[in-house]
């Protein structure tokens, strides 16, 4: 009788099955349907930087660290971060996520990155040499500041009044105080995404994923403005605002 091996490397079906239950199942096909050959399957399911990302690397062998967060809608939120002693993987989907909202309850103005800049602030106090920043699945369209604001940036208005913008308020933003940032030199930050989108423009974050966010054509039009400052003021901080 002959055998051979078969490696599973499946990313999750969105809505359905998480990339672990697809192994899983295709697993449990191959295996119960086989004729004369024997069949053995290893299961090591992947993700593409959205949620599962971080579970991926769980079933890779990383080791979890549970993370308290401030979730997209400013409730508290458990999550983890996958760690292996000199990586760690960070996700959006579990920090700031789509996912952690029902439909009903998206805000594309209100919602904030800040649970992700705590989730990466923690990975960060495990010394890694490497952060995996997965960037698929947010709930939100401020930019990052609400991540910035959790790894230390200040954000003033024009009064000099710090505050932790959000995608409705990001034109209320006068200057940018990065000061106080978390030191990340020593740090690989790599971006894990399956997207390439610029910043702003007819194919930018707005005008994209904003209605994804549940966003209307106003809100939409808010959200470039503010986005657009946000760039501006990074600019004037020194810190460059990505474009493209």
């Amino acid at each position: 009788m002959s055998s051979f091996e078969v490696l599973l490397a499946p990313d999750k079906f969105k809505g359905s099955l998480s990339a672990s239950e697809v192994a899983h199942w295709l697993a449990n096909g191959l295996t119960s349907q086989s004729g004369p050959e024997r069949i053995s399957c290893k299961a090591l399911p992947v993700a593409d930087g959205g949620d599962g990302s971080v579970q991926a690397a769980l079933d890779a062998g990383f080791q979890p660290i549970p993370v308290q967060v401030t979730g997209p809608a400013g409730t508290p939120a458990t999550t983890r971060v996958a760690f292996d002693g000199s990586a760690a993987v960070v996700e959006v989907a579990t920090t700031s996520g789509l996912q952690m909202l029902p439909p009903e309850k998206l805000a594309p103005l209100t919602s904030s990155s800040a649970g992700f800049g705590q989730a990466i602030r923690a990975a960060l106090g495990q010394r890694p040499r490497q952060v995996v920043l997965a960037l698929g699945g947010s709930a939100t369209t401020d930019g990052g500041a609400g991540m910035l604001s959790a790894l230390g940036a200040q954000f003033l208005d024009a009064h000099g009044e710090a505050f932790v913008p959000c995608g409705g308020t990001l034109a209320d933003i006068a200057r940018i105080d990065l000061s106080g940032l978390i030191p990340m030199k020593d740090v690989d930050l790599v971006a894990a995404n399956d997207v390439r989108n610029p910043l702003l423009g007819p194919t930018g974050a707005a005008a994209v994923y904003g209605p994804q966010k549940g966003a209307s054509t106003a809100e939409v039009h808010l959200l470039e403005a503010g986005l657009a400052n946000l760039v501006r003021r990074l600019d004037e901080a020194g810190l460059p605002g990505p474009r493209v």
